[in-house]
């Protein structure tokens, strides 16, 4: 198999570092309303002035400089609203710079590939593994001139990474440019605006183990009152001592209340995170906190009664229970979703798939098996040229958002995670697995036999099936021998050799009358049988 890039080992998924909880300010007063804006928005302004510090600096950032904006941010706020802003900052800094590295690295595949189509001849074609050259003239001389565009850009992006210059938008890119295109965003000038002011706002604090119930800035007690620290200038809203403000809502965390309740009575950090939904017309407070690292399994553990292969596709989850010697057992099953509408109907649909294929995995006892898949570098029109539909099906793939929860949602049922290298597991799996997989009553998709080379690769079996023996004549006397054989079975993977036996009198192979003639082998297609039969004549002494 050459050409073939080295497939990586699978590995058990690490579970969650962190929880994230989120309950809705309800009853808010018009006060608590006005106090959380002019509050988010002088934290906002802060922030805004630090990121700008921080973007400033560059590489050349240090404790020192780190140390000097914490103590400008403290003469208009507090000492904890100031390390919350800094800490924000450099964690949107750092964001920044991975975005960065992965621009140019987008930019290079895209490079490489327009230079390796117009080395090629005009009309040239390709393999399934590298592309062939353009079309035609037109289409090579437009591709010339977007080098020479990537190219600069790949320039300038590579000197901003050298010099540590970044570009980030507090309130996000995306709805920035809204501004620029009111009408198709279906909102008008002053909805924005006030979109783009809830986007800017900080309020957000981190928690402090030993402090009174976690946090000191954003305080919520165990019956669900929660009040906040006041930056300097707004003191004289304060309606509690200490210069703090108490809002009228309550919360009770319906996920995960017990936990957030034992976190706060002993006093172990938690922090907390306000913001106002601009389109529902709420308030909702977020809280968060850190977990020990879940401890995994082995991947022989993991492995010891089979698992669930599992094929993420656009609109559906495909699996398939396979046995320990990779089997496919009982019938596939999907989970479907749609991945139309809003954020918010997606990421349901996505939740809704998830919990049904865990439970399904629960009721067996099985791990499940699922691709490390990343399509970064699989989206670009570079690669896949006009195929713009193809583009836009990857480019909708909840991959990263559907990885993350199925380990979180997974660690709490305690359901062990296998990640599987993606390489070849839909070609190798329609190749070896659709056809024998699929019956008169039971139709496989490829997607289907996708699932089987995912879970046969996360048992560390290979994805190719065992070779079916020659009968020994027209009846069913051998019968079906393609399953997986044991580990360790000489010869497992290999055709059946061929065993000496009466009808080559017993000699080594090859050496019979009818060892060249492989048609002997093939009664259909026999010479003898397309021959006219005509008997001998008997002897005279007889």
């Amino acid at each position: 198999m050459d050409g073939l890039r080295e497939v990586a080992a699978p590995f058990v998924a690490l579970g969650p570092s962190g929880v994230a909880v989120r309950d809705r300010l309800k009853h808010l007063t018009v006060q608590d309303e006005k106090v959380l804006r002019l509050v988010g928005d002088h934290l906002g302004t802060l922030a805004s002035r630090d990121l700008r510090a921080r973007c400033t600096a560059g590489l050349d950032h240090d404790n020192d400089q780190w140390a000097q904006r914490k103590r400008t941010l403290t003469q208009e706020s507090s000492s904890r609203w100031a390390g919350s802003i800094t800490k924000a900052t450099h964690d949107q800094w750092a964001l920044a710079r991975r975005g960065q590295l992965a621009h140019i690295q987008h930019l290079e595949a895209g490079v490489r590939t327009i230079a390796h189509r117009l080395s090629l001849p005009v009309g040239q074609k390709g393999s399934k593994r590298a592309p062939g050259g353009y079309a035609s003239r037109q289409e090579w001389h437009a591709k010339t001139r977007r080098l020479q565009v990537l190219e600069d850009r790949l320039q300038a992006a590579r000197a901003d990474w050298e010099a540590g210059v970044v570009g980030v938008v507090r309130g996000g890119k995306r709805l920035l440019n809204t501004r620029h295109h009111l009408d198709a965003a279906g909102l008008t000038e002053e909805r924005w605006r006030t979109r783009w002011r809830a986007g800017r706002r900080f309020l957000e604090a981190d928690g402090e183990s030993g402090k009174r119930f976690g946090n000191e800035t954003i305080r919520v007690t165990c019956d669900g009152e929660v009040s906040l620290k006041l930056p300097k200038p707004l003191v004289h809203l304060a309606n509690a001592p200490h210069g703090r403000y108490v809002l009228a809502a309550r919360v009770a965390f319906a996920h995960r209340g017990e936990q957030w309740a034992d976190r706060i009575q002993a006093n172990r950090a938690v922090a907390y995170r306000i913001h106002e939904d601009t389109t529902r017309g709420r308030w909702y407070l977020t809280a968060s906190w850190t977990i020990p690292p879940v401890k995994t399994v082995p991947l022989a553990t993991a492995r010891t009664n089979g698992l669930v292969g599992v094929d993420t596709n656009a609109d559906h989850l495909a699996a398939w229970r396979l046995d320990a010697h990779g089997n496919p057992v009982g019938a596939p099953v999907r989970f479907g979703y749609d991945l139309s509408g809003t954020t918010s109907h997606r990421d349901a649909q996505v939740r809704h798939a998830l919990i049904r294929l865990l439970h399904w995995a629960t009721r067996h006892h099985l791990a499940i098996a699922i691709e490390d898949l990343d399509f970064q570098a699989e989206k670009t029109r570079e690669k896949h040229g006009r195929r713009s539909k193809f583009r836009k099906l990857i480019s909708g793939m909840p991959v990263a958002r559907l990885r993350a929860r199925l380990v979180s949602m997974a660690a709490e049922l305690g359901i062990t995670i296998v990640a599987v290298d993606p390489a070849y597991t839909s070609r190798w799996g329609a190749q070896h697995w659709h056809k024998p997989l699929t019956t008169k009553t039971r139709k496989t998709t490829r997607h289907d036999a996708a699932a089987v080379a995912i879970g046969r690769r996360a048992l560390g079996h290979p994805i190719r099936r065992r070779t079916a023996p020659p009968p020994a004549h027209r009846s069913d006397e051998q019968g079906h021998r393609t399953v997986q054989a044991r580990p360790g079975v000489p010869g497992r993977e290999e055709t059946r050799p061929r065993i000496p036996g009466p009808r080559t009198r017993s000699l080594r192979t090859g050496r019979g009358a009818k060892a060249g003639n492989q048609d002997a082998q093939h009664r259909s297609g026999h010479p003898a049988e397309h021959e006219s039969w005509q008997q001998d004549s008997l002897p005279l002494s007889l």
